[in-house]
């Protein structure tokens, strides 16, 4: 894996983004309409680098069976993934060609 970044550093990126941290939160599932036609389950979480310091927080993404795989407590491996700004806010999702691993 490259190098692990701080989620401070990663909110500044657009893509090849590497980051472990910790769940801290999780929201309920929600479904979405996507473009292509059809439906989607997805879910915010945040993650946090140790400090849990505001600028150590961002949202995490997670779409489909990602949902189900990630608890309150867990560590998150995120590999080449990408961010997006909605609203203001920063968030990262693991895309079509990033990888998540779970309590590595």
């Amino acid at each position: 894996m490259s190098e692990s970044i701080p989620i401070s550093q990663a909110k500044t990126m657009r893509s090849g983004v590497n980051v472990e941290a910790e769940v801290i939160g999780k929201t309920d599932p929600r479904t979405v309409n996507l473009k292509a036609g059809g439906t989607v389950e997805v879910c915010d979480a945040t993650i946090a680098n140790e400090d849990k310091s505001e600028e150590n927080q961002m949202k995490l993404t997670l779409w489909g069976d990602d949902i189900k795989a990630v608890n309150v407590g867990d560590k998150v491996v995120i590999e080449n993934g990408y961010t997006n700004e909605f609203r203001g806010e920063v968030s990262l999702t693991k895309g079509k060609f990033g990888k998540m691993t779970v309590n590595p």
